[in-house]
């Protein structure tokens, strides 16, 4: 059965255990977040996806990303008073990531130029907001190479007993999901340096383009049953080898 409900007035309906966030923009709602990506799970870490949920005569302010969704439940996405507590996190997470061009930018839209706290003393990890993202898609790709370390103002980012985890495979999709763009890696031509590691590249044997680092390689093979050859050949070429042979069979 599905459950339906209102989001600003409008009646949705969505499936039992969908979380609120993905359903509103699914339906075409637009709430800001910085720590959510629908194939990882949710956490409400970065508390900018704060809506309004109303059920009965009770109303309070959730984080939308993981509150599963309820029938009969009315939700507001906008109020003064969600904007009042989205600039006030996003205040607390500039203090933590000043330089970062996405938090200053959604940080502006809500009338927020310069962070009342901070700046914070101890940020191993510069601009990192402790979202732990990084860590989830790491997580979830089945890797568990990223950790949080520590607790309290003292907690960061960091390697499983400080050290690089033999499970990283250099794939970066820590820093590809990070909202801030925090994570530091660095490409060449042979090979990508990330996490205190050095993973050399399989490279296309048609245009010598660096396709996936041989340990990705190796670890998607062997989970995912795919031919040894696979990775011989970069996406570009394949998508050209494919249009030449379309091409070859209609003429």
């Amino acid at each position: 059965m599905p459950i339906r409900f209102k989001i600003n007035d409008v009646a949705v309906e969505a499936k039992p255990g969908e979380g609120l966030l993905d359903v509103a923009r699914r339906n075409g709602f637009s709430i800001p977040s910085l720590c959510h990506l629908e194939s990882v799970p949710a956490i409400g870490a970065c508390r900018i996806c704060l809506v309004e949920v109303r059920r009965g005569r009770r109303s309070k302010l959730t984080t939308s990303c993981n509150y599963e969704v309820l029938d009969g439940i009315e939700v507001s996405t906008d109020s003064p008073e969600i904007r009042r507590h989205r600039a006030m996190n996003l205040e607390l997470l500039l203090a933590r990531a000043p330089s970062s061009e996405a938090i200053r930018k959604l940080a502006a839209q809500y009338g927020v130029s310069q962070p009342r706290f901070g700046p914070i003393k101890y940020n191993p990890l510069p601009n990192c907001i402790l979202c732990e993202l990084c860590v989830r898609a790491c997580t979830e790709l089945g890797h568990h190479a990223l950790t949080t370390v520590g607790r309290g103002d003292r907690k960061r980012i960091g390697l499983p007993f400080n050290k690089p985890a033999d499970t990283c495979v250099g794939c970066g999709a820590c820093a590809s999901v990070c909202p801030t763009h925090c994570i530091p890696m660095t490409d060449t031509l042979t090979k990508r340096a990330i996490w205190g590691q050095k993973h050399d590249f399989v490279r296309c044997s048609e245009c010598g383009a660096p396709v996936i680092t041989k340990k990705h390689r190796d670890h998607a093979i062997a989970t995912k049953g795919l031919p040894e050859d696979y990775y011989d050949v970069c996406q570009s070429c394949k998508q050209i080898a494919t249009s030449q042979r379309f091409a070859a069979i209609v003429w």
